[in-house]
């Protein structure tokens, strides 16, 4: 029996795919960079079938015309959770609506939460309603585009997607679900009848399964299309951080993921379901799991947007100047909000704030006050964490961003704690393959898989001054938020169809 696995993940900035054996080595990598589109003010969106499938097709076909043997089973995840709906014949009817960096469905949230009580939608669900909960933006959809919500049959996420396309089944993964606020019970693990007829009469919902679950097989039009054999064994799938926490070792209570991409991401595994408003708490990849996940609106974003505002086509030159800053930037403090904010504030009118600037300040102290912005953002999440009962004791990162060195180290020496790196950075991926094995009965060794390859130690010189630091960046937000809503609602006063600038690839992370 064949042990090769294909793994395919949908990003915000880039698409991944590897063939690896059930031991976890890789023999094959594939990736394609796209973009996404933002045509209104708090608009984010993927063409899903200019984004991805193609890319989902054109790097299976890469991927199987290098394979040394017969591929065992297909593993897929993408960003999520996200809205695609389509019509009776799957065709997309309009762009997918993206995770919580979307913000339009405002309003939606606000009407919902008196409907249904913030308090209870909590208790029931697991999280508040935010910019990452589906139910508002299927809400959104109904009421601001009634003729698309007229020819819509079904929705779709990016990993459901593409197993529709492969297979032909309806289903979305526990975990997916688990984001559909208010729409998903995440202890029946069942939908919310009552609040799904609410909030979407007549939608078809798809079959729940969890993402290791074979669902259905490849079928002849998507193998002529994808190079993967006929009746190759397909699972679930789910949304990336979490494909990406199981291929890392995060499964026991207290480990935590990190992601380093254009947004930062959290996944900590619990030893039982719990609640927090910061915090959107969901099921787990496997049955009997919880986790609470985190998110920052920005990261990576930023570190780009200022190399372009510099000029700089590489990030070496900036790095380079950044070690040369001490320990907060020579007095600089910025806060990251430049899209926003989502854990553990949840304020999409939050902005971006660079204080301290004086005449002796130059771009490598800018640059440096960003990456401890992310790690201050990164400890604000860890402590809203251990606050709503985590456990949190061992921290595991992953993605582009820990390659360089710099920035690993300011967030271990702002948390005071270690990071462990795993030999692998090729991201959810392969975590997409690991789910295939185990569904195919498979037994691969979830702990060695991409085994920790570094340690990132923290400098305990450097935490009275980041300890400072940090007090100074709790306090800057709420005595500079009114300013910034206020400075939020001119930008929504501009014209609104002028475009934002497209979400920057930094590390091609999701």
């Amino acid at each position: 029996m064949s042990s090769l696995l294909l793994g395919v993940d949908i990003g915000t900035a880039s698409s991944k795919g590897v063939l690896v054996r059930d031991d976890g080595t890789v023999v094959a990598t594939a990736s394609r960079a796209h973009e996404v589109s933002m045509p209104h003010p708090g608009w984010v969106e993927h063409d899903a079938q200019a984004v991805w499938w193609a890319d989902f097709t054109a790097i299976s076909q890469e991927l199987t015309a290098a394979a040394p043997e017969a591929i065992a089973a297909v593993g897929v995840s993408g960003i999520g959770p996200c809205l695609l709906p389509v019509d009776g014949e799957d065709r997309p009817l309009r762009p997918a609506i993206l995770y919580g960096v979307d913000t339009r469905a405002q309003i939606q949230i606000e009407e919902l939460n008196r409907e249904l009580g913030e308090q209870t939608i909590l208790e029931r669900c697991g999280s508040v309603l935010t910019s990452q909960a589906i139910g508002p933006k299927v809400a959104w959809l109904r009421a601001n585009e009634p003729a698309i919500w007229a020819s819509t049959r079904r929705f779709l996420m990016a990993s459901s997607f593409l197993v529709r396309r492969l297979t032909g089944c309806y289903i979305l993964d526990h975990h997916s679900a688990s984001q559909c606020t208010p729409m998903y019970d995440p202890v029946q693990h069942r939908w919310i009848q009552e609040w799904t007829d609410l909030i979407a009469p007549g939608l078809e919902l798809p079959e729940l399964r969890w993402p290791s679950d074979v669902v259905g097989e490849v079928h002849t039009t998507a193998a002529d299309q994808t190079g993967i054999p006929v009746g190759t064994p397909v699972v679930a799938g789910t949304i990336d951080a979490w494909a990406e926490a199981t291929s890392v070792g995060v499964t026991a209570p207290g480990d935590v993921m990190l992601m380093y991409g254009t947004t930062m991401f959290l996944v900590e595994v619990l030893d039982r379901a719990r609640r927090s408003p910061a915090l959107w708490g969901t099921v787990g990849t496997f049955p009997g799991t919880y986790n609470f996940a985190a998110g920052m609106a920005t990261s990576g974003a930023i570190t780009d947007w200022i190399r372009k505002l510099t000029g700089e086509s590489g990030f070496d030159c900036l790095v380079a100047e950044a070690h040369q800053s001490p320990a907060g930037a020579h007095g600089l403090l910025m806060l990251p909000y430049f899209a926003g904010e989502r854990t553990p504030l949840f304020d999409p009118e939050a902005r971006g704030v660079l204080i301290g600037l004086s005449l002796r300040h130059n771009r490598g102290d800018m640059y440096r006050a960003a990456l401890e912005a992310t790690a201050y953002g990164v400890r604000h999440n860890l402590e809203a964490m251990r606050d709503a009962g985590g456990q949190y004791r061992r921290l595991v990162a992953v993605g582009g961003g820990t390659k360089g060195g710099l920035w690993t180290q300011i967030v271990s020496d702002v948390l005071n704690a270690p990071q462990e790196l795993p030999r692998q950075t090729i991201g959810a991926c392969l975590g997409d393959a690991l789910l295939a094995a185990i569904g195919i009965g498979q037994s691969p060794d979830m702990l060695h898989w991409n085994p920790i390859e570094t340690t990132v130690q923290p400098r305990t010189t450097m935490a009275a001054a980041y300890d400072r630091y940090y007090d100074l960046y709790r306090q800057l937000y709420p005595r500079t938020k009114e300013i910034a809503h206020a400075l939020a609602r001119e930008q929504h006063l501009e014209d609104v169809a002028t475009p934002e600038p497209s979400i920057p690839s930094h590390t091609g992370g999701s």
